[in-house]
């Protein structure tokens, strides 16, 4: 038996990278698929159709997860299309890097609000139905900075060590109802973004490294399928770091 057969997960943020692996994975282990986009329908109808060839349902949503009121409309809308929501995957995230004497207001409140505030509203909202049904697996995917902190990304930095809070925080509300909440924290994870960086930059990136080498997605994936099972099911309020050893 698969893993999450029947199972129906949201994941914001999964049009492309790290969102997309853990879309592709998780339906490869039967579950049904909801998931976000913000502004690619093409590579958004391209993923439904992929999923789908797995056996499983799929749809994808172009919502902005940051915004309060569209989350709650998201989340109001698979409910009805899916008739539940078993785990949810906080996956939305962006960066915008700068040395915090050049950083500007905007570039600090779009990184909170993108990354942290649409953790906040997708939980919030869809706490009601997993209260009512007393199960659950939320998974925020905040990052290894948010527990050492990296020059030049103060907002990614202080937006990511939020959600670990938040998650710990969750866990402790919701852990008597068997709604679990965890965070995955992945460290230098290669995908389509790194591939257009300087290769020695990437290659003096792994050589510090433990491992020797970046992650992929399947890693991190392969986390997220951890606590979206029933192997993890007396796992709540926890990181768990997917770093190669960088952070140790």
């Amino acid at each position: 038996m698969k893993l999450l057969e029947n199972k129906v997960v949201l994941i914001t943020g999964a049009s492309r990278g790290i969102g997309r692996g853990i879309a592709l994975t998780l339906a490869q282990h039967g579950a049904n698929i909801a998931f976000t986009y913000l502004s690619s329908p093409e590579k958004g109808m391209e993923l439904e159709n992929i999923l789908k060839s797995h056996g499983v349902k799929a749809k994808g949503y172009q919502s902005d997860a940051s915004q309060f009121n569209a989350a709650e409309q998201l989340i109001n809308q698979v409910l009805t299309d899916f008739e539940k929501i078993d785990i949810l995957v906080n996956n939305a995230g962006i960066t915008r890097d700068n040395l915090l004497m050049r950083m500007t207001e905007e570039q600090f409140d779009e990184v909170l609000r993108t990354n942290l505030k649409s953790c906040f509203n997708t939980t919030k909202h869809i706490q009601k139905s997993m209260l009512k049904q007393r199960s659950g697996s939320i998974i925020n995917i905040t990052s290894v900075v948010g527990e050492k902190g990296n020059a030049g990304q103060a907002n990614y930095a202080a937006s990511k060590a939020g959600m670990i809070g938040f998650t710990k925080s969750v866990a402790l509300e919701l852990g008597s109802r068997n709604i679990r909440c965890n965070a995955i924290a992945p460290g230098f994870i290669e995908t389509e973004m790194t591939g257009s960086l300087d290769p020695a930059t990437v290659k003096g990136w792994a050589d510090a490294i433990p491992m020797k080498r970046g992650g992929t997605v399947d890693d991190i994936a392969n986390a997220v399928l951890f606590f979206a099972s029933d192997l993890s099911t007396y796992i709540t309020g926890q990181v768990l770091h997917v770093n190669g050893g960088m952070y140790t």
